[in-house]
């Protein structure tokens, strides 16, 4: 699931949101309330559960790899995750080397959100290779260090599995 010319894209696991509002996420690192979407480079570090500690790796050369923990994979098989659609005209590129795209006022989804499917397979169908380890911590130093382009999203429920400490859903 990857967003079409012009536009970005939200995933959630809630299907019935109308509009977005601005906020200040639990784990921003910036005061500034917003909106928060992605584009085709980046979407693929969202095809997985909210609350999913994963690390994502790419390069020009290199296949793209994505690492998640073992304990997550049955979470990761049976989420039902949604893709809203945005116009990319809504929004502003964020970060040095752009990792989301942010609105700071209130948008409506192009129309309703569109179910991703099985998300291991969208890996798959996208030549992404997923890898399934019993953590994530060494890993993620080695991604850090071969400089490679990467995201370590969620890291503070590395460890912990579904139930962990940032596992309460909004």
């Amino acid at each position: 699931m990857l967003p079409r010319p012009g536009e970005l894209l939200h995933f959630s696991e809630d299907p019935g949101i109308e509009r977005f509002v601005p906020h200040v996420a639990r784990t921003a690192r910036q005061p500034e309330a917003y909106v928060w979407t992605v584009d085709a480079l980046n979407a693929p570090c969202y095809w997985f559960p909210r609350q999913c500690p994963r690390v994502c790796s790419w390069s020009d050369t290199r296949p793209r790899v994505h690492a998640v923990e073992e304990a997550w994979s049955d979470t990761i098989r049976t989420t039902t995750l949604y893709a809203y659609r945005f116009a990319a005209t809504d929004f502003e590129p964020f970060g040095e080397r752009p990792h989301a795209h942010v609105a700071t006022h209130a948008v409506a989804p192009l129309g309703p959100p569109i179910e991703v499917g099985d998300l291991l397979g969208l890996h798959r169908d996208h030549g992404i290779e997923l890898r399934v380890l019993p953590a994530l911590d060494g890993h993620f130093e080695e991604v850090r260090a071969s400089g490679l382009e990467f995201s370590g999203i969620r890291m503070g429920n590395a460890g912990t599995g579904p139930g962990g400490p940032f596992a309460v859903r909004r």
